[in-house]
């Protein structure tokens, strides 16, 4: 299981940074992943590593503002982020796709463990 938490309300141009606790073990192989939705809008992808090699890589509308790390000592995923918008406001999901991949992940649909979701509001 996921849990997601360190979502709040933040104004524009402050930071926030998000947790994933895994209660299970994560095997080197695994891919995890951070997505969000937004009101109004569909799931997209955020940002995803790899276990094994650590592989990152992140959507255009978030590189230079968010960093996706890892804790393999606390099975723990985070994404770190800055220079927050309003237009980031959405409820982020973390995702764990347990199968054997050296890259990252980018469709919701590769990913068949979720979190609970954490909501990020982002005032102007």
């Amino acid at each position: 299981q996921l849990q997601a938490s360190g979502g709040g309300l933040v104004q524009a141009g402050g930071s926030l940074r998000l947790s994933c606790a895994a209660s299970g073990a994560i095997y080197s192989s695994y891919v995890m992943g951070w997505f969000r939705q937004g009101p109004g809008k569909e799931r997209e992808f955020v940002a995803a590593l790899t276990w094994r090699n650590y592989r990152r890589d992140y959507a255009d509308s978030v590189k230079g503002r968010f960093t996706i790390s890892r804790s393999n000592a606390e099975n723990t995923m985070y994404l770190q982020m800055n220079s927050l918008k309003p237009e980031d406001t959405a409820v982020y999901y973390c995702a764990l796709a347990s199968v054997d991949a050296s890259t990252p992940y980018y469709r919701g649909i590769e990913y068949d463990v979720w979190g609970q979701g954490t909501l990020v509001t982002v005032s102007s």
